[in-house]
């Protein structure tokens, strides 16, 4: 009886077996027909579910979409007459804005409370065979409520930077404002920098959130990387970092890595605007004391 082929030697097969006439990029779609679960986990897991939790299981009726009986023409005007439900429907097949902008080529705002007749016919048409034959109400509203967790969550992060940079020309008395240089090919973005304009760069700040300890030899790199970049580019311009990293007792451990000839500074900062404040205090009284 002949052995069954270990994981990696199915891999090999597979990728033995592609012809010269498979693409040489993939469609978004066809990424996510390649990567859905197998029938055999989707089974193994609703029983493993069954099971674990059979004390606490109950049935109840709930709504169902028929998505099956929909055609593109009627997805397409749901989505005119009810733009909220773009996007989680969107979210059942893992379909976002880069998955659009690339295959589509137009840039749709998923969260838009209008939709144009255009755009929802391109977009009910490229995931009409996507979607499953039917899924409950309730399933769609966990998926949206995860996605839109997750939007949330990088928006308050984001703003997070913004409200650094504030602080920062605030407490100095300068303009700081988000800039790139370029170093040969590579671009490098400067999250907070002095002057807002012009050909030179006198301070740079590289704002970062470090929110997981396996995360500080990788972000700490980063940040010495982009240093040494700036330096070599502006040598008489300084360098700084603002830095959130919630594990108090490792913050030693972060300077000694970020203990470099390029950094000018280091200062940590959490969410609450006084120990923001504190660090922009900080870190403009370090640059008064380097610019003197």
């Amino acid at each position: 009886m002949p052995k069954s082929k270990k994981p990696e030697d199915a891999s090999a097969t597979r990728a033995e077996t592609q012809t010269d006439d498979a693409p040489e990029y993939s469609s978004h779609a066809q990424q996510f027909r390649d990567s859905l679960p197998s029938a055999e986990r989707l089974e193994l897991l609703e029983k493993s579910l069954l099971e674990a939790y059979r004390g606490v299981i109950e049935y109840q009726t709930v709504p169902f979409i028929r998505f099956g009986d929909l055609n593109a023409l009627e997805l397409a005007a749901a989505f005119v007459a009810h733009p909220l439900i773009v996007k989680p429907t969107l979210c059942c097949v893992n379909v976002a804005q880069r998955a659009i902008i690339r295959d589509l080529g137009v840039s749709i705002d998923t969260y838009s409370h209008l939709i144009s007749e255009v755009h929802a016919i391109a977009l009910a048409s490229y995931i009409k065979p996507l979607l499953p034959p039917a899924m409950a109400v309730h399933a769609l509203l966990e998926l949206d409520r995860y996605f839109w967790t997750d939007k949330e969550m990088r928006a308050r992060k984001g703003s997070w930077e913004v409200t650094i940079t504030r602080a920062i020309s605030s407490a100095s008395k300068m303009s700081f404002k988000k800039r790139k240089f370029l170093h040969g090919e590579d671009r490098f973005e400067i999250d907070a920098a002095y002057p807002d304009a012009g050909d030179t760069i006198e301070i740079a700040i590289d704002v970062k959130r470090i929110e997981a300890q396996r995360d500080i030899h990788k972000r700490s790199d980063e940040i010495v990387n982009k240093a040494a970049k700036f330096k070599s580019i502006f040598p008489n311009g300084l360098f700084f970092a603002v830095v959130y990293f919630p594990f108090v007792n490792q913050q030693i451990n972060l300077k000694t890595r970020l203990s470099s000839e390029y950094i000018d500074g280091l200062f940590f900062a959490g969410e609450s605007q006084s120990s923001i404040d504190i660090a922009a205090d900080l870190l403009a009284g370090s640059i008064k004391a380097k610019t003197r």
